[in-house]
This record gives structure tokens, sequence and C-alpha cells, in this order.
């Protein structure tokens, strides 16, 4: 692995997606890169991601939240649903195989998001409503570079992240998996196991 110095997170964030949107051939616009940017930053500690005074903190359910955002005055409304896909995009990426294994289950975390974030389309002002915007209709793929990021860390870190990823790849057959495992070369570019 090789170093890189940063001067913030923020900007160590920003080299991960530029990196990942660039292997994953995802394109956002550039604003919508430095909001995805701030996110991970801001979630990088986990009391912000968890906040109990935060809409959906300390594990409030996406369900209720949305219940509650419904019947919000309309800045409020924004708040929340902004604060719904935000928590959704995340946990979606970066937490895909627990979520995969819940009761609650990955797709109904990106249904989740990708709701929210286009309902924030439809009702916030200004050039931002066009990041919500592509946001939602983005939704999955951006998911997909999430989890490649937090794979690629996990793989890097140690030899039990790298089986880690492995074990989910069996599992899932997921492509995003299978691509770190190939740039890892643990697998055969072309996919699968050798015979």
């Amino acid at each position: 692995m090789d170093l890189v110095a940063v001067t913030s997170l923020k900007q160590f964030f920003k080299s991960l997606l530029d990196e990942a949107l660039g292997q994953s051939r995802v394109d956002v616009a550039e604003v919508t890169e430095f909001y995805l940017a701030n996110l991970l930053a801001e979630f990088a500690a986990a009391d912000r991601l968890f906040a109990p005074e935060e809409p959906g903190g300390a594990e409030e359910p996406l369900a209720l939240l949305y219940h509650r955002a419904q019947s919000a005055e309309r800045e409020e409304r924004i708040r929340m649903l902004r604060r719904l896909g935000d928590v959704s995009l995340y946990k979606a990426g970066f937490f895909a195989g627990a979520l995969r294994g819940s009761a609650v289950g990955q797709r109904y975390t990106i249904e989740m998001g990708e709701a929210a974030y286009g309902q924030v389309a439809v009702l916030a002002r200004g050039g931002f409503a066009q990041v919500y915007d592509e946001l939602g209709r983005k939704f999955r793929p951006l998911v997909d570079v999430l989890e490649g990021i937090a794979a690629r860390s996990s793989a890097r870190s140690s030899s039990a992240g790298v089986l880690q990823v492995y074990e989910s790849w069996r599992r899932t057959g997921s492509d995003t998996l299978e691509s770190v495992l190939v740039d890892a070369g643990l697998l055969p570019r072309g996919g699968g196991l050798p015979n």
C-alpha cells in the first residue's frame, strides 16, 4: 500500500472517491463528488453517524425517520430526508455485508435512500437540487463505489481483511468485491476461481 500525505480528512476521501469513481466508471458532477467527500469525512467520526440529536441517529429505524419527515414542515422535512439519504448511502456502502445478512437488508436501505434524495431534489431550491437528484438517480452505483472503498481498505489493512472480503465475495458474488480481489492479485482477471 502506498502512503499518501493529505492535509485533511476531506482531501483523503476526495482522493479515494476519485480513484473509486474512475475504476467503476460512475460519472458524477464535481459538486456531487465534493458532497460525497464531505459526507464520508463527517461520518468518519461514529458520533456523527449515530448522533442521538440528529434525525436517524442512535439507530432510529429508517422507516420511522421517513414517516416523521413526511409530517414535518418543508425545511425540517428537507433536513430529515437529506439525513435519511446520507445515512442510507453510507450504511448501504460501508456496511453492505452486515446489511445483506440483516432482517432489513441492503435493498431496503437503498430504496429508502433513493426515495429520500429524490424528494429532497424536488423540495430543495437552487443548485443543490441537482446534487440530490444525481444522488437519488445514481444511488445504487454510488453504493457500489462506497462498498469498493470499504473493501479495498479492508483488504489492504490485513490478511484477515482480505479473507473477509473474499468470504463476502464468495457468499454474494458481488462484482464490486470481485474487482477488489482482482486488483489485489487474488483472483485472475475475467473472474471466478481458477480450476
